[in-house]
């Protein structure tokens, strides 16, 4: 079973799955001391260098992430919102090995690969895992893949093993005419691989459905100081729209990085042994949440982490569950992946050969995803669906040659027969 990851967020650290939670912040009348733990040795350097390729997977997936983020936000405006770019990345990155020409162009300038070659970026995605899973042995966190495809459609046997190879992903042809049985084992691997925070993410297959490319993404943590659930009480969140609602808050006085600055004020939670953190930014008085959303880009997080200092700060925060749901398709054409979903103008010759791979488009990326925050830590899944349609289904005959067959060996120009066979049982030496 796989486990931890990523670190906090100064700039010797990284960042991936540094999640922002937008919350409103409320002192509690009488402030009372977290509870007494024993935590781990905390974690202070990484066991070793990143390599360049892991650097600019990073880097990557940071810019996508903000990218992403900032499109995702300023469409649901006074909604909540919980994604895993990281995520995202994974799924899009396993599908990017099957793009060609322009249709690959545009995925990597969505995901902010610049010039990276393809070795470059299938290879830091797979060390990056493997240290991500790593990093913290009292946190869980796990990272699968998987490839779904219709049983006879003839994908290229090369792009299942780079997937295999650089993303560990099980690679499974199933029988898509039987929808429920299907869909009973897709569901299924993602319920067992978010541990059943999401059961289902496909509830149908279509007819032009051809592969579904999935990532799922498994956390939880314990918070380093626990906050004592006697001092968790119903208070007033000030909700979008003026709206006041009762919300049981949680309450502790403790030793945090904390950040201030005109437009907000930022703590930073460590769990197990401080790899992973959740950075909690909460908007000053005069400033919009939208607003404040919009901010964050690459530079603007890295400042933010870069100015965290160590005091004493009296912390009151939400304790939530949510579930939340979103189709990418219009947030990735945004960012400039425009041909990968049309029919006729897609190119997948490297998922399948011509005339096939140019059939194949990208009919929607769906993100699922599930927190819940606590006062004994966090737990987080997402899972990234890619589902990979075709432009018309081409008919191909199954042939298994599993019974009495017949053999004519002939030459074909002349039309001469030279042989003919019939096979009843294999010949024993």
């Amino acid at each position: 079973m796989k486990r931890p990851t990523t670190a906090a967020g100064r700039p010797a650290r990284l960042t991936l799955l540094a999640a922002t939670f937008v919350v409103a912040a409320a002192c509690s009348s009488s402030p009372t001391q977290a509870t007494p733990q024993t935590p781990p040795t905390p974690l202070t350097a990484l066991p070793r260098p990143l390599t360049t390729g892991e650097v600019k997977v990073r880097d990557a997936a940071n810019a996508f992430a903000f990218a992403l983020w900032r499109r995702i936000t300023a469409a649901q405006r006074d909604s909540n919102v919980f994604v895993s770019p990281l995520s995202a990345s994974f799924a899009l990155g396993m599908t990017l090995n099957g793009a060609a020409g322009t249709t690959a162009d545009e995925m990597r300038t969505a995901l902010q690969f610049g010039g990276a070659t393809l070795a470059e970026i299938n290879g830091g995605y797979k060390s990056l895992i493997a240290l991500l899973t790593s990093l913290d042995p009292t946190t869980e966190m796990q990272i699968a893949n998987s490839i779904w495809y219709r049983q006879g459609f003839p994908f290229r046997q090369a792009f299942f093993d780079t997937t295999k190879m650089y993303f560990d992903a099980t690679v499974q042809a199933l029988d898509f005419t039987n929808a429920p049985a299907s869909l009973a084992t897709i569901n299924g691997w993602v319920n067992e691989k978010t541990k059943g925070k999401i059961p289902q993410v496909l509830d149908a297959i279509q007819a032009q459905h051809v592969m579904f490319l999935i990532n799922a993404i498994y956390f939880k943590g314990q918070w380093r100081a626990k906050f004592d659930p006697t001092h968790t009480a119903a208070a007033t969140f000030n909700a979008a729209g003026g709206v006041a609602q009762s919300a049981p808050l949680m309450h502790r006085l403790d030793t945090l990085s904390y950040a201030e600055a005109a437009t907000y004020q930022a703590a930073d939670l460590p769990y197990g042994n401080t790899a992973f953190t959740m950075t909690v930014l909460v908007p000053k008085g005069g400033t919009d949440i939208e607003a404040l959303a919009a901010s964050l880009t690459p530079d603007a997080w890295q400042a933010i982490t870069a100015s965290f200092q160590v005091r004493k700060v009296d912390l009151s925060l939400p304790k939530l569950t949510l579930k939340y749901e979103r189709r990418l398709n219009d947030d990735l054409k945004a960012l400039g992946m425009l041909i990968p979903f049309e029919p006729g103008a897609a190119d997948f010759t490297q998922m399948a050969p011509a005339p096939v791979g140019n059939q194949l488009f990208i009919d929607f990326v769906k993100q699922n995803t599930f927190v819940d925050i606590n006062e004994e830590g966090t737990e987080a899944a997402a899972v990234t669906t890619v589902g990979i349609g075709v432009t018309s289904l081409p008919s191909y005959p199954v042939m298994r040659v599993d019974r009495p067959y017949l053999i004519v060996l002939r030459e074909r120009l002349t039309g001469t027969v030279l042989f003919m066979g019939k096979i009843v049982r294999m010949p024993t030496a």
